[in-house]
Formats: structure tokens, sequence, C-alpha cells
């Protein structure tokens, strides 16, 4: 098969696309012929070798969701067939035109969705259900604040909330996005170049839950405008994982600290999650309260552009691969 390979911890261009062994499906996967594949933090993460835990990435095939066609299934698999469409969560593996997944983390292709659209579901769906409305344990009415809404993450942050009754603040770092962000339903797009998110997150009431992926300075910003018995959620630090804040503020107000990364946790957990979001999610994507914001795709031989763009932050929502014809 054809595959996009990290040759070594590195910068974009360390990616490299080669032919490599097709994979085999176990008892419990399905083998599928890939159409699209998303761009996600954690792809460029395990590029420079920084994600935690990953160990030596030479050789890897990054990847964390694909959509396509299911080519063969293990011995074990019940529910699919050879020739179903679905969407899957990988470990690894998606930068290529075939992979496997257990056959518990796929899930259909939503009607009337196309492949790259399908396929940017998993890793930002599956990663915002847990931390929002598990960990975060967000309810309606109660307000979300999103940093980076325009991401990916953002923009299936802002739509699920939306739709289940929550109101979203966001920042962003220009107007084109405030505006994006507003249009997918958020209440109030904050431009952090412009104004101070603290102040302007306050005036608009605070949050009850906080998504955040940057950390630093952001932390204590972050608890001072969480409501009483707000929950403060990471799931990235990409501006550095230690932060000062005073404990006993959190005590006081009854706050919560906590987070999360998917990549680790083990495949059963994964299969209960997919189960949650097919359960709870999907119904709102076939009533049309969610839809995808693809901001651009290139051919999986491009996948260093890919991740170059991804880099830059200048896109409004996901950056897919495209795979064959």
């Amino acid at each position: 098969m054809n595959a996009i390979i990290i040759t070594a911890p590195g910068g974009p261009d360390v990616l490299r696309y080669q032919t490599q062994p097709q994979p085999q499906p176990a008892a419990h996967e399905v083998l599928i012929r890939v159409q699209a594949a998303g761009i996600n933090r954690p792809d460029v993460l395990l590029r420079q070798g920084k994600y935690g835990g990953s160990g030596d990435v030479t050789g890897s095939v990054p990847g964390l969701e694909v959509a396509g066609i299911i080519e063969q299934c293990g011995a074990g698999v019940t529910r699919w067939q050879p020739g179903d469409a679905v969407c899957a969560l990988l470990a690894a593996g998606g930068y290529a035109d075939h992979a496997v997944a257990d056959a518990r983390h796929c899930l259909p292709v939503p009607a009337g969705w196309t492949m790259p659209e399908a396929a940017s579901l998993p890793e930002t769906v599956f990663t915002v259900w847990h931390n929002v409305f598990r960990r975060g344990q967000l309810r309606p009415g109660e307000t979300l604040l999103v940093h980076g809404g325009s991401s990916g993450i953002g923009i299936t942050a802002i739509q699920l909330a939306h739709a289940l009754g929550s109101p979203v603040l966001v920042t962003v770092g220009s107007a084109a996005k405030a505006r994006a962000c507003e249009e997918l339903g958020a209440a109030k797009a904050i431009n952090y170049k412009d104004e101070d998110f603290e102040a302007a997150g306050q005036a608009a009431g605070g949050a009850d839950v906080i998504l955040d992926m940057i950390g630093g300075d952001y932390t204590p910003r972050n608890l001072r405008l969480l409501k009483d018995d707000g929950r403060l959620v990471f799931i990235n630090a990409m501006q550095g994982g230690k932060a000062d804040f005073n404990a006993l503020d959190i005590m006081r107000r009854r706050l919560t600290i906590t987070g999360s990364t998917l990549r680790p946790r083990s495949a059963d957990f994964k299969a209960a999650l997919a189960a949650e979001v097919e359960k709870y999610v999907w119904p709102l994507l076939v009533a049309g309260k969610f839809r995808p914001v693809i901001y651009r795709t290139f051919p999986l031989a491009e996948a260093a552009e890919a991740h170059r763009l991804l880099e830059s932050s200048e896109h409004i929502g996901k950056i897919m691969l495209t795979v064959g014809a």
C-alpha cells in the first residue's frame, strides 16, 4: 500500500510518501480502503516525537481518523460487512490507502456526507464528547468557553454544545474566525489579539466549563473566569504544562481541574465512547444540527504541506487528506 511515513522526528519534511506492506485485520478488526483521513494536532506532536508515550516514531504512519469502505472483516466481527462505508477512530495508521481499525471504533458514514466530511468526525467528536460532556459535565443552560474556536475541536465543541442547549464563548485570532464561529452558533467570539479574553469573558458572565488546549499563562486566567463549581478541562498545553494558581481559591470556589488525552486509552474505553457518540451525537448529524467545516483537502502525497498549513493556524475547520480516486 501507499502510506506517509515519519522518517525521523522533526518538521513536516520528515513525512515521506512510501510503499509499505498492507496490514491485515485481526479477529476483532476490519480492513478499510481509506478514501479520506483527518489531520489533527496530535499528528504533529507524533511527527515531532513529542506525543506522550509514543516512543521512537521513526517508521510510524500517523493518522487518527479515516473514512472509507470496508474490504475485509476479521473472524470475530459481526456488525460490519465488506462494502460498508464507515468512519473510524485509529490509534495510528490513517495516512495510507489501507488501514485496520477495531470494529468497535467504527461508525457508519452519515447519509449524504462525503468521505472527507465523515473522516473529519472521529477524533474531534470523540474528544469533545468525552472532555466537554463527560469530564466537564456540561449541562444545558451552562456556558462553555472554548479556546481555539476555529480549530477542528473548536467547531465541533461549538456545534455540539449549541445543539444541546448551552451558550458558547470562544477565543479566536482574527475577525474572519470570529464571524465563522458565530455563524456556527457561538454566542460570542473574543478576538484575543484585540481584547483581553479574561476581561471579555467576565463581561459575558464567565463560564461553567472551559475547554483549553493552550495551558501556560492561560491557566490562572481560565480559573478566574470560571463560575463557582466550574470545570477546567485540558486537552493540550501548547504554551506549556506548568502554571501558577492559588489552590485556596480552587477550594473556596469548588473548582475542578481535569483533562485527558485520547490516543493512549484502552480499546475497551474507546469502544464504549464510540457507542455513546453513536447514541447521542449521530442523531444530531442526521437532524442537520451539526455540519462539517472542511477548510482544505490535500492529496495523501502532500501530507507535509497539510501539516505546514495546520501549524500556521490560518485554517478555519478541518484539514483533510484524500486518498485514491
